[in-house]
C-alpha cells in the first residue's frame, strides 16, 4: 500500500479512508488484524490499532469483539443508475422455475464430487495447478477422448480437444477464428436460444435460417452457407431429431465443399426411448466442430465445456483461448478427470436419466388429466418438453397466467429466429425444480393453462 505524506499513521489513515469512499473497501469487508496489517507494512502495530481507533470515530470502520474491524455499512446507500430493463412484478413472484435449460440443481453430486476433487488434487503434481496447455489439462483430455468416443461414438484425438468454460466460450471462440479460416455466413435452426446468432452477428457472421421439422433441420436450404450450427441430437427447443438421411447428406455436403459443422449435442445424455443418438462428427470428423459441456448433466455453474475440433481449426482456437483467459480452473478439470475416471459420472448420469424420464412422465399425464386439448411434442429426450396449445389460444396470455400463478415459463414464440409461424405453444422445462416442490408447479402450470 502507498502511504501519502510524510506521517506513517496520517497516510494510512487516509489510504483505508480513500479505499471506503472509492469502494475499493466495500461495507461489510473485514480488515487484517491490526498485527497481520502491522508486520504486512513493516509499522508498529500501536499504529495501526490507533488508525482503526480513528475511522471508527469518524464512522468509516466498525469494530466488535469477536468479529474484527470491517468496513461499515452505511444507514443509506443512494441506488445505482439503471443498467438495464427492471424485472417486472411476475419475475419478481416467481416461485416455480419452469424454463428450460437448466438440470435439478439439487441434484448435484455433492459428496461424489468432493470426494474426486480430494482424489485429484491429493494425487496431481505441483505443476497441474499452475499456467498450463490452453487446450486444457492432459488428463481431463485423454479421459474426455475416451469417454466421448465410448458414450457418443466421438472419435476424438485428446490434441484436438479444447477445455472452455461451457458453449457459451466455446462459440465465441469459434466466432473469433472461423472468418480466418474464410466463413462469412452460418446456417442456424430457425428456433433456438437467441444469444448464439447474436454471437455470430457480433462477429460479422451473416446467420442464415434452415427450417425444422419432424426430421430436423431442413439441411438442403444451407446453400451458401459455409458453415452450420445443428443441434442434431435432441433439437432444441423443438424436439425434433436429425433424420439418418439428413444426418448423411449434412456430413457430405460439408465434407464435399470443405465446409464446417458445428454440433451442439444439447442433451445428448438423456434419450429415454431407446440408445441416445450417435453424434453427428463421427460421419465426418475433419469438417465437424463437436461442442458439449457439464451444464445439463452435472451443473451450469461448473462452467465446463469441450470442442472436439478438426486438425485445420485446433490451433487458432487454442490460441483464441489462451487470449481470452489463459485457461480453465486446473482444479475443476482435474476433478471432473476423476469424476469420469472412478466411474461417478455414468452412474450420476444413469440416476439422472431415471428421475427426468419420471419427472417427464409426470408433466404428461397432468397436462392430459388438466388440460386435454394441449398436445405434447419433444419428450423422447432432453430435460424440456413443448405443449402445443389448442388453436386460438393466447400464448403470451397464458405465460402471463402462469406468472401470476409464481410459475415462469416461456412461450415458443420466444426463441423464434425469425418470424413466428406454429401455433401457440410453451416450452416447459421439467428438470429445474426441486423435487418437493415438482408437483405443486405442475399443479400451478396445468391451472393457468386449463383457465379458459
Amino acid at each position: 500500500m502507498d502511504l501519502p505524506g510524510h506521517r506513517v499513521r496520517s497516510g494510512l489513515e487516509a489510504a483505508l479512508r480513500e479505499a471506503v469512499q472509492a469502494g475499493r473497501l466495500a461495507p461489510g469487508t473485514r480488515l487484517p488484524s491490526s498485527r497481520a496489517l502491522a508486520a504486512d507494512l513493516g509499522i508498529a502495530r500501536n499504529t495501526v490499532a490507533e488508525v482503526y481507533s480513528q475511522l471508527v470515530a469518524e464512522g468509516w470502520l466498525t469494530a466488535r469483539q469477536g468479529s474484527g474491524t470491517r468496513v461499515a455499512v452505511p444507514a443509506a446507500v443512494s441506488p445505482p443508475p439503471a443498467t438495464g430493463a427492471r424485472p417486472s412484478p411476475e419475475t419478481s413472484q416467481v416461485r416455480f422455475n419452469l424454463r428450460p435449460g437448466s438440470p435439478d440443481l439439487s441434484a448435484f453430486p455433492r459428496a461424489g464430487w468432493l470426494s474426486a476433487a480430494r482424489k485429484a488434487l491429493s494425487a496431481a503434481p505441483s505443476q497441474a495447478l499452475g499456467y498450463s496447455d490452453p487446450r486444457g489439462l492432459p488428463e481431463l483430455r485423454t479421459v474426455l477422448a475416451a469417454y466421448l468416443a465410448r458414450t457418443r461414438g466421438v472419435r476424438a484425438d485428446p490434441d484436438r480437444i479444447v477445455v472452455c468454460s461451457g458453449f457459451t466460450q466455446g462459440l465465441a471462440l469459434l466466432c473469433q477464428v472461423l472468418p480466418d479460416a474464410g466463413v462469412t455466413s452460418v446456417a442456424v435452426e430457425e428456433y433456438g436460444r437467441p444469444d448464439p446468432v447474436r454471437a455470430l452477428a457480433g462477429a460479422c457472421l451473416t446467420p442464415v435460417t434452415l427450417n425444422v421439422d419432424d426430421g430436423g433441420a431442413v439441411v438442403d436450404q444451407a446453400a451458401g452457407a459455409a458453415a452450420m450450427l445443428l443441434t442434431p441430437a435432441h433439437q432444441f427447443p423443438l424436439g425434433s431429431v436429425l433424420s439418418p438421411r439428413r444426418r448423411a447428406d449434412a456430413a457430405r455436403r460439408a465434407a464435399g465443399s470443405g465446409g464446417l459443422i458445428i454440433e451442439d449435442d444439447y442433451d445428448g445424455e438423456f434419450r429415454y426411448d431407446r440408445q441416445p443418438v450417435g453424434a453427428l462428427q463421427a460421419l465426418a470428423p475433419e469438417h465437424v466442430v463437436y461442442a458439449g459441456t457439464a451444464s445439463k448433466t452435472l451443473a451450469p455453474g461448473l462452467r465446463l465445456g469441450w470442442l472436439v475440433l478438426p486438425a485445420g481449426l485446433t490451433g487458432a482456437v487454442a490460441a483464441a483461448k489462451a487470449e481470452a483467459d489463459a485457461q480453465t480452473s486446473s482444479v475443476e478439470q482435474l476433478t471432473l478427470a476423476e469424476f469420469i475416471t472412478s466411474g461417478a459420472y455414468d452412474r450420476h448420469i444413469r440416476r439422472a436419466r431415471l428421475a427426468y424420464r419420471r419427472r417427464r412422465d409426470r408433466l404428461v399425464a397432468a397436462l392430459a388429466r388438466h388440460a386435454p386439448g394441449v398436445r405434447v411434442t419433444g419428450i423422447a429426450a432432453g430435460l424440456h418438453a413443448v405443449a402445443e396449445l389448442p388453436p386460438g389460444r393466447d400464448e403470451a396470455e397464458v405465460v402471463a397466467r402462469a406468472a401470476a400463478r409464481g410459475v415462469a415459463v416461456d412461450g415458443l414464440a420466444e426463441y423464434a429466429l425469425r418470424d413466428h409461424t406454429r401455433g401457440p405453444a410453451l416450452v416447459i422445462g421439467y428438470a429445474t425444480p426441486p423435487e418437493h416442490a415438482y408437483a405443486t408447479a405442475l399443479a400451478r402450470l396445468t391451472a393457468a393453462i386449463a383457465e379458459p
